[in-house]
């Protein structure tokens, strides 16, 4: 989908359209103040809301990042994962508004349906993105795919008002890089033939899987386009990454990927954290991260249930002032899905973790999945029903007061 949580703002702000815009954040008193008007009496309809009332990107304060920017706000080098206030200094006269998820899923939700409608063989790959096996659709071949990606197109605005881009080719790996080639609203196909025109002239880290790390290292060695990799003897690859990313590396890098369409795939874990506008202290803060705390866990509660999911590993994030982490975990004996319980077992995993410098984040997990009315029966384990996983970076215990 092109730039979606931004799009998804424009359906409901459409005189915002052509103009710079950043998503991000929670909603903020500001966001209130918009909706309200003026005079605070009632909600004023969205689309008559004047351009002029909106919060612009110059007037943030905080640590909030950019889920998406529409593709005005692109062009001055604002992207999404950038912080915000980073991205005021590129396009202060940017139009901020907050995240609103259940919006957010409502129009994920319409137009993976949508695409289902046409081509069943669908992989849900997050709130904005699907593989489509197009093999054995009536019409999936004609013209190389182009004619049911042009239908799919045209569903989806349809039925959302969104676009999306879509790129054909003989596989994943081919087809996610050629989705980039033609944004917004554009559809590339990629034939087998076409690797050294259209491939290898890529940088590195267009390959999905090959992250800053991997593609600074292979810059130190030389290799910056895919072509390059390309070109590399196994040998020289596995003595710089290793057997097995090696043989990856080269199998990409020639556009040689074999996996399938999942249709189905179970959640490994399920999260939700946040990072705070302001360091916060256990102490001094405690109330202000109290109520933080127990929200996270209750609307990983609210997550698990609405997708049908009990968990028995909960555990817990902490980012510090000086950027370094801490994790814990407690696997109980039994699953759950309950917000209480999750609190109460977040909080176990608190009590062995340093709390004596200021926090940036705060974040709560689930794991070892199972669904609502799938899950084993009771294990206890070798330690009375309790397994505690996790590494800390940083201080010692303390004793500083739970949140």
């Amino acid at each position: 989908m092109d730039a979606f949580f931004a799009s998804v703002e424009l359906l409901r702000y459409p005189q915002l359209k052509g103009l710079p815009v950043v998503i991000g954040g929670g909603r903020r008193k500001v966001d209130e103040l918009l909706l309200r008007g003026p005079d605070g009496t009632e909600e004023r309809e969205r689309r008559f809301i004047p351009v002029e009332d909106f919060p612009l990107l110059k007037d943030y304060v905080g640590r909030g990042v950019i889920t998406t920017a529409t593709y005005p706000a692109r062009q001055f080098g604002v992207g999404s994962a950038m912080g915000m206030m980073k991205a005021a200094r590129l396009c202060p006269q940017a139009i901020v508004l907050p995240v609103d998820f259940d919006e957010v899923r409502r129009f994920s939700r319409a137009f993976k349906s949508t695409i289902t409608d046409i081509a069943p063989v669908m992989q849900d790959r997050g709130v904005d993105e699907v593989y489509i096996d197009f093999t054995d659709v009536p019409g999936g071949q004609r013209e190389g795919g182009r004619v049911l990606a042009r239908l799919i197109q045209k569903s989806i605005f349809d039925v959302t008002g969104l676009t999306c881009s879509i790129g054909v080719a003989p596989n994943r790996l081919l087809a996610k890089m050629a989705s980039e080639f033609n944004k917004p609203n554009g559809i590339s196909i990629v034939y087998e033939d076409d690797l050294q025109e259209k491939i290898w002239p890529l940088n590195v880290r267009k390959v999905n899987g090959i992250g800053p790390k991997a593609g600074e290292k292979l810059a130190r060695l030389g290799v910056e386009t895919i072509g390059q990799l390309a070109a590399q003897d196994p040998q020289w690859l596995i003595g710089h990454f290793g057997k097995s990313t090696a043989a990856w590396m080269h199998r990409v890098a020639w556009g040689r990927d074999d996996s399938p369409v999942v249709t189905e795939s179970e959640p490994v874990s399920m999260s939700r954290e946040t990072t705070f506008d302001r360091d916060l202290h256990a102490v001094r803060d405690k109330a202000e991260l109290s109520a933080i705390f127990t929200d996270l866990c209750l609307r990983l509660a609210e997550d698990l249930q609405r997708k049908g999911y009990v968990a028995r590993t909960i555990g817990i994030k902490l980012r510090y002032d000086d950027f370094k982490i801490a994790t814990r975990d407690h696997t109980a004996d039994l699953y759950t899905a309950d917000g209480a319980t999750i609190r109460q077992l977040a909080g176990q995993c608190l009590k062995r973790v340093p709390l004596d410098k200021r926090l940036r984040l705060l974040g709560v997990r689930a794991s070892t999945l199972a669904r609502l009315g799938e899950a084993p029966s009771p294990q206890p384990s070798a330690r009375g029903g309790r397994r505690e996983v996790g590494g800390a970076h940083g201080a010692a215990g303390t004793t500083a007061p739970l949140f």
